[in-house]
């Protein structure tokens, strides 16, 4: 589903498109449910995660009760960090799923809520409490989007490790069995799991727009190496306001049709270029 309902979102890719797609079927549920003491059946579930785990910087919420949560508290567990918002079904589909899992592993995982919605906080806290909603949740800040990249569609689940690394982000419903699985197998249980270790494909697209020679739109002929460097890493440092959550550079090289962008990464190279000193 798309991730803005009251947000401009443009039709900016088809690959966004095709992600938000995805997204919103994700919707079939697993029967199989956080009930047991591992994933039920007697096949091994194949799980993927990261090949390079990235350390997430520590952050801070505030929950909808006002307590302020520190993500240096979680360490030891496993976090999932969920964004949603109360207007997305499939978000809503895979809340009791979370609640079970949170309820069951409550000493080797935590899970996070970051609402997305654009209404009162009120009526996301009437939501919560009417779902019976366990689990701490806060709303979306600028902040934590810095730090949280790439969520082109709800729901998103960051899966944390007990060292404070991402192993893992799901775009659409969680799986119950398999999120079970990822769980134990990173909480260091037992599991009935096989892991094979994949590119963060996060990762290889900033790594990819940091040491871009040429941005699609983008006039760099003119500067010098260190402009040129200066100006791609002010690229990467902005993010795009088409809905993308993109950062500027990355939507140039993932759409270079997007009418935002381009805008946005010229006045950029334009800063830059008047100030030879650079």
């Amino acid at each position: 589903m798309l991730r803005s309902q009251g947000k401009a979102v443009a039709a900016w890719t088809a690959l966004a498109v095709g992600v938000c797609a995805q997204a919103a079927c994700t919707s079939r549920r697993a029967d199989t449910r956080a009930s047991s003491g591992k994933p039920e059946g007697s096949t091994t579930i194949a799980i993927k995660l990261f090949k390079d785990p990235v350390s997430m910087p520590d952050f801070t919420i505030t929950d909808l009760s006002g307590r302020q949560i520190s993500s240096t508290d979680w360490r030891g567990k496993v976090v999932l960090v969920n964004f949603w918002a109360t207007w997305c079904p499939p978000c809503r589909a895979e809340i009791p799923d979370l609640i079970a899992l949170q309820k069951k592993y409550r000493d080797n995982l935590i899970i996070v809520g970051i609402s997305e919605d654009d209404g009162p906080v009120d009526e996301v806290k009437q939501f919560v409490a009417e779902h019976k909603m366990t689990y701490p949740v806060a709303m979306e800040t600028p902040a934590l989007t810095k730090i949280f990249r790439g969520i082109v569609a709800l729901p998103t689940t960051f899966v944390i490790d007990r060292d404070g690394k991402l192993q893992q982000k799901h775009v659409g419903q969680l799986n119950a069995e398999l999120t079970e699985a990822e769980t134990r197998a990173i909480a260091g249980l037992d599991r009935n799991a096989s892991i094979e270790r994949v590119e963060n494909s996060d990762k290889v697209r900033l790594e990819n727009a940091a040491q871009a020679k040429a941005i699609p739109g983008v006039d760099l002929s003119h500067l010098s190496d260190a402009q040129r460097k200066a100006v791609v890493q002010a690229l990467i440092a902005e993010d795009c306001t088409c809905g993308c959550g993109l950062t500027v550079a990355e939507c140039r090289l993932e759409d270079p049709t997007c009418p935002v962008s381009l805008p946005l990464a010229q006045e950029i190279v334009k800063k830059y270029s008047a100030n030879p000193t650079n």
